[in-house]
Formats: structure tokens, C-alpha cells, sequence
């Protein structure tokens, strides 16, 4: 078994969430990152929730390509699916029950994390990389702050907005989608950074 060093798992989480981030650089999970980020309390809750989603993903891709699916690899992503969609479903029950007004909230992109592609991506990434247990846990810590930081930058570009003069053909979508490219430009800058210290 590989040895993981600190180091190594630093990076690990440092180009999940920022270098190879799943929404800004990678263009997964763009359905709660331009739905759910209108304010920034509701992108801050969301992107708790897929951090919490991400991180049983992990654990349970790992459990599945470490114990089930070694002899059959056909399997792995109906089995990915099944896992998402289980612990989705026990985070919409779980909110609904603590939190009615953010369930009310986050509507029905809290179901959709269930097709979410950044959730689904996290697995075949992690399955593809080859990562262990401890590296997987991290790689979806990175990948769900990342997830996080975007909507959370989205968010609160998005209530600036609603103070500033905007002409009348740049407001709605089409600030929305502006933001977003900027922001994508923004974090592909962190590529060449990370390039130069490695």
C-alpha cells in the first residue's frame, strides 16, 4: 500500500478546491451553482450539503470499489448511482425535518443533487486516480469546499448586483452567466500558479 504523506494530501485537497475546481473549472454541478445562489446564505447551506453529500460518496465508493466491485467493474456506475441517490434522499429527509424554511428554500435543487454531475464525477475521479481511503476523504473535502467557495463567490456577486446600476440588458441570466465566466477565468489563473510552485 502506497504511503500518504501530509504534503501529498495537502495538494490533494488544495487542487480539488481551487485549482481543479469541479464548477469553475471543470463545469460540473452548474445546475445548484446558477439555481440556488441567489443569496448567500442559501448557497452557504447548499454547499454544506454537498460537502456532506461528496463525503459519504467517497466513503462509500471506496467501501465499494475496495470490497464489492473488484471482480465487477461493469457495476460501478449503477452502484455510484444507488449511493447518491440514497444519501440524498436521507439529507432532503434529514433537512426537511430540522430546517422546513431552507428545505423551502433550496426547492427542488436539494432532489437534484441526486443528478448532479460533480457528485457523480467525484466517484469515477476517485475511482480513476486510484485514491485510498484517506485520499478519497480528502479529494471530496477539496472537491466540496471548492463546490462551496463557487457558489458562495456566485452568491454574493449576485446580491451586489441587486444594489448596482446595471444597464437593463445585462441584468438577470445574462449577469449571471457574465459572473460565472469571469470567475471560471479567475480560477484558471491558479492552474499556471500552481504550476510554477510544483
Amino acid at each position: 500500500m502506497e504511503e500518504v504523506s501530509f504534503q501529498n494530501l495537502i495538494w490533494i485537497f488544495a487542487t480539488a478546491s481551487v485549482v481543479n475546481n469541479f464548477t469553475l473549472a471543470y463545469f460540473l454541478g452548474l445546475c445548484p451553482f446558477l439555481g440556488v445562489s441567489g443569496t448567500i446564505d442559501t448557497a452557504l447551506r447548499m454547499g454544506m450539503a454537498n460537502i456532506f453529500v461528496l463525503t459519504v460518496t467517497s466513503i462509500c465508493a471506496w467501501a465499494l470499489n475496495t470490497f464489492v466491485l473488484e471482480h465487477a467493474p461493469y457495476l460501478r456506475l449503477i452502484a455510484f448511482i444507488v449511493v447518491i441517490a440514497s444519501t440524498v434522499q436521507f439529507v432532503e429527509m434529514t433537512i426537511k425535518k430540522l430546517s422546513p424554511a431552507l428545505f423551502k428554500a433550496l426547492g427542488i435543487f436539494l432532489p437534484l443533487i441526486t443528478t448532479n454531475c460533480a457528485i457523480l464525477g467525484l466517484a469515477l475521479f476517485q475511482t480513476n486516480r486510484g485514491y485510498g481511503f484517506v485520499q478519497g476523504l480528502v479529494y471530496a473535502l477539496g472537491a466540496g469546499v471548492g463546490l462551496t467557495l463557487a457558489l458562495v463567490l456566485m452568491a454574493g456577486l449576485r446580491e451586489e448586483n441587486e444594489l448596482a446600476d446595471i444597464p437593463e440588458a445585462l441584468k438577470g441570466a445574462a449577469m449571471s452567466f457574465l459572473i460565472a465566466g469571469i470567475l471560471s477565468m479567475a480560477f484558471m489563473g491558479f492552474a499556471g500558479l500552481f504550476s510554477k510552485v510544483s
